[in-house]
């Protein structure tokens, strides 16, 4: 017989997994041994947590119930048994390798790591920046860096901070067309666009009371977001760009928002790690740098 322990983090995984194929790859062990841990759990509990078919598995009610409590049971056995004492900086050593969205990580995360590493000499450091969605990629790193929108299972995520969109332009550009009172009149005047390096196609227009919005004549189109403020910043147009890439020069009169209750809901972001066991103290030393770093990120 099971750990009983064991068994409720098997049984956490797999209710959070698709099926017990899935959740047996990322606690990497044998679908046997996930099949054979929620049977005895089963059978301590005497009654079902999952209805299996040929094709699917879907978690029963009282194994949704459950599910909740064995998280906050785990997370006050872990809390009790993490350590009290803080590691000797000098004496972690290893490999970390990241991946992070281009620009927020050369902008704000570089500065912060190139300084993390000054403290810990004996950690050594793999970035790859880079917009692109690549699973293959982000299998390989320890610590992932995302904006947008997190539905990936096989990682643990955690939200800390947003990023806002606004839609800006020039005061020059503004005094020129006159100021958009709508979405309507603001894609009759110039604007800019962005595309999408995962799917070669423009990203859409987001507002807040408007569905979105795929534009059909921008004056300016690229695949660099610094080429596209370069443009909004020369007024060839207006652009919606987060607040990271423009919030400098919304606060130095440089860009206008216009249309500001159009904005729409912020978009996360998140850092990640791969579900796959025990974490290295290196890697959860950068991880929490990681956290306070974006936690603490103010760009007005």
């Amino acid at each position: 017989m099971q750990n009983k322990l064991e068994m409720l983090r098997i049984f956490k995984v797999v209710a959070e997994s698709a099926n017990f194929k899935e959740a047996s790859v990322r606690l990497g062990v044998s679908p046997q041994s996930v099949t054979r841990a929620i049977k005895e759990l089963e059978d301590i509990l005497g009654e079902p947590l999952f209805y299996r078919s040929t094709r699917n598995t879907t978690i029963t009610e009282f194994g949704k119930q459950m599910a909740l409590k064995s998280e906050s049971v785990i997370d006050q056995i872990d809390a009790l048994l993490q350590r009290t004492t803080s590691p000797n900086p000098l004496r972690v050593e290893g490999l970390v390798k990241i991946t992070m969205t281009s620009l927020l990580g050369r902008r704000y995360l570089l500065p912060a790591l190139t300084d993390f590493l000054k403290d810990h000499p004996g950690i050594k450091l793999d970035l790859r920046f880079s917009d692109l969605i690549d699973n293959v990629v982000a299998d390989q790193m320890d610590i992932g860096v995302r904006i947008g929108f997190f539905n990936n299972n096989r990682n643990v995520a955690r939200r800390v901070n947003e990023m806002k969109l606004h839609i800006v332009g020039t005061p020059e550009l503004i005094a020129k067309t006159g100021l958009p009172n709508t979405v309507d009149e603001l894609f009759k005047m110039p604007y800019t666009n962005l595309i999408d390096l995962n799917t070669g196609r423009t990203w859409p227009w987001s507002f807040a009371n408007t569905s979105n919005s795929f534009s059909t004549a921008p004056a300016f189109v690229t695949d660099d977001p610094e080429a596209e403020l370069a443009a909004v910043l020369a007024g060839i147009g207006y652009g919606q760009l987060g607040d990271f890439l423009c919030a400098e020069y919304i606060n130095n009169g440089k860009l206008v928002t216009v249309l500001p209750d159009q904005s729409p809901t912020p978009w996360g972001i998140y850092i990640y790690r791969p579900q796959r066991g025990p974490v290295a103290e290196r890697v959860r030393l950068v991880f929490d740098h990681l956290v306070k770093t974006l936690n603490n990120l103010n760009l007005y």
